[in-house]
């Protein structure tokens, strides 16, 4: 190691070892019973209550953290190779929110083996997300579309999570707050366990810093100096995973430090991936202690969850690091496609109609137990016909919304929700509950529109010098829409006794839809259509390249800052009637393109009815499957859509 080398090391290695010692003693004092640094040096030796209190509760939460932070800084570090991505981490690549929907699935179904094997529950949804997000994402490894592939993996999960969150409210009424990551612990069971997990996981990434560091170098020059790359990606794959599992298993999904740590250490100088396993591990406990520190700090006596703590902090990161991996990219001009042989819509807009009023009879005329004709009567009238109504509307702006923003992008998978708009918004309705919570649930909207306009504000503001390169409005999308969900989840605790109709409005329902609600609907639509179908023209042209487009005499900066301002418009209006329900968005344009190609007029028109066809659907299945009990739309739309979402991603080239 050279001396400059060695200098780096030391003194990232004695500063984080000093500011761990200084964060601890301070973490040690901190909670409900108050006693001073200096009653605490003289006090825990020595029987009594201050020893009690430190060696029952406040030094295993101590020990989980520094042991917590060490293993996901180490699983990200690991990761960030793997995949050739700086923005991989446990949290961005969906690793963390299988392993916490596994674990709510067995809290619900399967208590028994939940309390028994909390790990290897864990660790099968871990597991799962990462052979998802590699058979998607290609063997390329392409950054922004291992980044968005992770992305859509976290909004499958998180959504499927939040509905049976809901339904079983509950079964999973402990999980709130774990569900947000806490280091509470009330004994030495979980340090017991998690501890030499970890230090195995551990020792075992040390041994893999040689071959990770030829890794790095290429998959060809490592095969040709002897590495046999598939049996070290798998062994490195491994400890990434488990090492994520054992943390979700004894603190819950804690977002950020996996991706922070390993960068900061990267920063100091720190080269060989050796070193940076050892300063990463270091450097998270250093983090999340840290974060623990301050989120008692902020609120003394209350508990604030530290995943609230890491994603205040690791936000504006993961936004850093998602505009400097932009800037560090080739410009793509990537056509979404279509296909070469349109039907006519005067063929398919018939037999798309035709399909509705089918499925709208069946939704009008079966409540799940009995048939009614009788449409005009009160029952049918005043509820289910307007629900029916809202639910085409909405699916069909969500749809436009979809095919506007993928056009703008040149990204097939581009819509609200990869844009951050839809989380945010999320987020700003819960803050809404959290500040003021007597607001009755019908102020919802407002905070979402609030959210929604602070992501849209965010990525015009860092997008503009850049003349909005699609590459880097999708990976700030992602770093947003990370933000937000991490966000969603922590207001969710806070706002405690409005948990329930939260849950119901961040899942996306159309329950309990009337007329008010038809025609704040139609009102929206009639104003937003315009733009949209104005804009076709535009997005047509864009669909050549910027430098053609520019050619024709198309201002690109301001078309992509408009057609940026009507889809994430549009898609906050649909968000402000039923809530934040995905993949309309994103599926309802690919099926359109595939029958009528690339052209945006007919392209809209197509999605439109096929995301109002869609989400029609979902709101009858979702109504009769457990009839009397209602499933949330958003959740039917996820069930509906991720299986050609994800044959969708596998097929890409």
């Amino acid at each position: 190691m050279p001396g400059k080398l060695k200098q780096k090391s030391f003194v990232s290695l004695t500063g984080g070892f000093f500011l761990l010692v200084a964060l601890s003693v301070i973490h040690l004092t901190q909670g409900q019973a108050d006693y001073t640094i200096s009653e605490l040096l003289t006090g825990v030796w020595t029987d009594g209550r201050i020893q009690d209190i430190v060696t029952s509760l406040r030094l295993p939460r101590l020990a989980i953290g520094i042991v917590a932070g060490g293993a996901l800084a180490v699983s990200g570090a690991v990761l960030q190779t793997l995949t050739n991505n700086p923005l991989a981490s446990p949290g961005t690549l969906g690793i963390n929110a299988g392993a916490f929907f596994f674990v709510v699935l067995s809290m619900i179904f399967f208590p028994n083996v939940l309390g028994a094997f909390p790990f290897i529950t864990a660790l099968l949804g871990a597991v799962l997300s990462s052979v998802l997000v590699v058979g998607l994402a290609g063997k390329a490894m392409e950054p922004v579309r291992v980044a968005l592939t992770g992305m859509i993996i976290s909004l499958l999960f998180s959504s499927l999570t939040g509905a049976m969150q809901l339904l079983f409210e509950n079964e999973t009424n402990g999980l709130f707050l774990w569900g947000s990551g806490t280091l509470v612990q009330l004994n030495w069971e979980g340090v017991r366990f998690a501890a030499p997990v970890v230090l195995v996981l551990f020792i075992g990434s040390l041994l893999l810093a040689k071959p990770m560091d030829i890794l790095s170098l290429g998959e060809d020059i490592a095969s040709s100096l002897g590495q046999n790359v598939q049996a070290v990606k798998l062994a490195a794959w491994g400890v990434a995973i488990v090492l994520s599992a054992a943390v979700v298993s004894v603190v819950g999904p804690i977002g950020f430090i996996g991706l922070m740590a390993p960068h900061i250490v990267r920063m100091m100088g720190i080269r060989g991936h050796l070193q940076i396993f050892i300063h990463s591990f270091l450097w998270g406990s250093v983090m999340l202690i840290g974060a623990d520190v301050l989120g008692r700090l902020i609120q003394p006596g209350q508990e604030v969850p530290v995943g609230a703590m890491t994603a205040l902090i690791g936000g504006p990161w993961l936004l850093y690091l998602a505009w400097k991996t932009a800037k560090s990219l080739k410009r793509g001009d990537r056509q979404v496609g279509g296909t070469t042989k349109p039907v006519r819509l005067t063929v398919l807009v018939p037999i798309l109609i035709l399909l509705i009023l089918g499925i709208t009879v069946l939704a009008l005329s079966f409540n799940g137990a009995a048939w009614n004709f009788a449409w005009l009567e009160p029952v049918v009238w005043n509820f289910r016909v307007p629900r029916v109504l809202t639910s085409f509307i909405v699916g069909v702006m969500l749809a436009l919304t979809g095919v506007i923003l993928q056009g703008v992008l040149r990204n097939p998978l581009a819509d609200a929700g990869v844009l951050g708009v839809t989380s945010m918004g999320g987020a700003g309705a819960m803050l809404l509950l959290v500040v003021f919570p007597a607001v009755p649930p019908a102020f919802l909207p407002l905070g979402a529109t609030l959210g929604a306009s602070l992501a849209l504000g965010i990525i015009l503001v860092t997008a503009w010098k850049n003349n909005f390169q699609p590459m880097l409005v999708a990976l700030m999308g992602i770093a947003i829409s990370a933000f937000g969900s991490a966000a969603t989840q922590v207001f969710v605790v806070k706002a405690k006794l409005a948990v329930a109709s939260a849950l119901v409005w961040l899942s996306g329902s159309t329950y309990a839809k009337g007329w008010d609600d038809v025609q704040l609907a139609l009102l929206l639509f009639a104003l937003f259509i315009w733009p949209a179908v104005y804009i076709t023209r535009s997005l047509d042209t864009l669909t050549f390249g910027d430098d053609v487009a520019a050619g024709l005499g198309l201002n690109v900066r301001s078309t992509r800052v408009w057609a940026l301002v009507i889809g994430v418009a549009i898609s906050t209006a649909a968000v402000s009637i039923v809530g934040t329900i995905g993949f309309i968005g994103l599926v309802a344009p690919h099926i359109a393109r595939r029958i009528v190609g690339f052209r945006h007029l007919p392209l809209m028109l197509a999605s439109g009815l096929i995301g109002g066809l869609l989400l029609v659907t979902a709101d009858f299945i979702g109504r009769i499957l457990i009839a009397p009990k209602d499933i949330p739309s958003g959740l039917i739309v996820a069930l509906i859509g991720t299986p050609y979402l994800l044959y969708l991603l596998r097929k890409m080239k």
